[in-house]
């Protein structure tokens, strides 16, 4: 009877104990999963409109994020990169970044099976997946809709920043179109410093206009994302030209009011930032419950903003 009675106080004791460790970690074996959000481009509206998605997805699902910003510093991401390696991140999530240029960190995390997760990002081998745009659906869109406001002829000038992969995209797309529309002409393609892409490319547009003071000699800006299209937008108001529209794609704040209010910029395409973040973050979970993603390039929906239907 005895022994009996400390067999069964020795079976309670294990039950007991394996139920705190499993309460303790809250049943997977680990505490809670710590996330790295890694970007250059903090300082860009949109990125910080995709950081602050993630780390929102991140608490509600409670997973612990990290936020490492390098301020443009691509050689200093790849550094931190390591740095995140190091400390045995759960997962790495790379913000408007080309991938390639981050391409042996990527590797080197695959081989601690740390998974890398691009948001607004390319995809390359060693990463496991990307959610952004449509970047070639995206240019077509409002490309389109540039060349039929200027009758499919004129001049136009192209701002744009080809080290981003989403941009790249768009301005090859850009490309393949000015050469099925030979009405059109590029008058000069310029690379825009970032960061502080409103502020560089006003002062290129000002440079630009001085170069190019006949009526006629620029119709167009045509910009890869909504920041350089913002300056562009800017320089050509102060100067009082009257006949040069702009075209930018992201769909930001600022953009889609400039659009509302008449300004030189006409359009932009809305992307769905938060909608990428929340395709990451449902990748995440299901790599974290032991699952396969649903794809390695995932597309968030996006539309063309007008001065009709901006702000609706």
């Amino acid at each position: 009877m005895k022994k009996g009675l400390i067999v069964l106080v020795a079976f309670l004791l294990v039950v007991s104990l394996a139920a705190c460790g499993k309460s303790e970690s809250g049943g997977s074996g680990k505490s809670e999963k710590t996330v790295a959000i890694m970007t250059p481009f903090l300082s860009s509206v949109t990125t910080n409109e995709m950081v602050e998605a993630l780390k929102k997805q991140a608490a509600d699902k409670g997973w612990k994020s990290n936020v490492v910003d390098t301020k443009g510093d691509v050689g200093q991401l790849a550094s931190r990169m390591e740095d995140v390696i190091s400390t045995k991140a759960d997962a790495i999530i790379i913000v408007s970044t080309d991938p390639n240029q981050v391409k042996s960190q990527i590797q080197k995390a695959a081989e601690k099976k740390i998974p890398v997760f691009g948001c607004d990002s390319g995809y390359i081998e060693g990463m496991t997946m990307n959610a952004t745009s449509d970047n070639k659906a995206m240019s077509k869109l409002v490309t389109d809709y540039l060349f039929e406001s200027l009758g499919k002829k004129g001049n136009i000038v192209a701002l744009t920043y080809r080290a981003h992969p989403g941009v790249l995209a768009r301005t090859l797309q850009f490309d393949e179109m000015l050469k099925e529309n030979t009405g059109i002409k590029l008058t000069t393609e310029q690379q825009v410093q970032v960061p502080g892409p409103i502020e560089n490319s006003r002062k290129q547009m000002e440079s630009l206009l001085l170069a190019n003071k006949a009526e006629g000699s620029i119709n167009a800006v045509w910009a890869g994302w909504d920041e350089p299209a913002i300056g562009a937008a800017q320089a050509i108001e102060a100067a009082g030209r009257k006949n040069i529209v702009v075209i930018g794609i992201d769909g930001n704040s600022q953009a889609v009011e400039m659009i509302a209010k008449g300004s030189p910029l006409i359009a932009t395409v809305k992307q769905n930032f938060v909608g990428m973040a929340e395709i990451v973050a449902k990748q995440i979970d299901l790599v974290f419950q032991g699952s396969a993603v649903e794809g390695t390039e995932l597309y968030a929906p996006a539309s063309l903003i007008t001065k009709e239907n901006a702000g609706k």
